[in-house]
């Protein structure tokens, strides 16, 4: 019944294009690009991410992480992209479909990250937006969730922007940076429109305190 659908791969999922960005499943080819990146972007990424354990960019680890990736994918568990610039196929971040819940669920968690560098020029918005009818139609998820953090901003402003709607408040939700913190609850249907600008603002006015 298509109401528990799952999905199956006999080879990775295929390059997915969107505005100015290609987003690919991780290869050990890009583990000089990825550490290089996320070592320029450290003090960046670290208020909105997990602690790195102090191997985190090596290629031992990152050769582990393809791995897991890989039978993340082949057991539908989740599905990792890194994220490029189309022009020159330069590494911007990265963008996962995580926890991939079937049956009378069919959902999954959103999750992603950009290099210092290319921040704030609308590279994440066009990966996030280029990978919903992947999400949606191909892998047939009825409802992809988000979660951020109440004082990341430019977050809350993309979620909203591809449609995403606020629908809660997690305390110590995910323990982020070290601490254990408060997040603010976002999912978006396939059926849900891209939010309006009007909308979008509406948002942004909510009150961040728990309801």
């Amino acid at each position: 019944m298509a109401l528990f659908r799952s999905v199956s791969w006999s080879d990775p999922p295929p390059l997915i294009e969107g505005n100015g960005v290609v987003l690919r499943v991780p290869q050990m080819s890009d583990f000089a690009a990825w550490a290089s990146l996320r070592e320029q972007s450290r003090e960046f990424l670290a208020p909105w991410e997990p602690l790195w354990p102090p191997y985190d960019l090596t290629r031992g680890a990152f050769r582990r992480r393809v791995r897991r990736y890989a039978k993340d994918i082949g057991e539908d568990q989740a599905y990792p992209f890194l994220v490029f610039r189309s022009a020159d196929r330069a590494l911007l971040g990265g963008v996962t479909l995580s926890n991939v819940r079937r049956g009378v669920a069919q959902t999954a968690s959103l999750g992603y990250w950009m290099g210092a560098p290319h921040a704030g020029k609308g590279h994440m918005t066009a990966a996030v937006t280029a990978l919903l009818p992947f999400a949606h139609g191909t892998l047939g998820l009825r409802r992809i969730e988000a979660a951020c953090l109440p004082s990341n901003t430019p977050s809350i402003r993309l979620l909203c922007r591809v449609g995403f709607r606020r629908e809660g408040y997690g305390r110590e939700f995910l323990c982020i940076n070290g601490v254990w913190q408060d997040h603010l609850l976002f999912a978006r249907l396939g059926s849900d429109p891209v939010a309006p600008a009007g909308e979008t603002a509406a948002v942004q006015r909510l009150p961040v305190q728990m309801m």
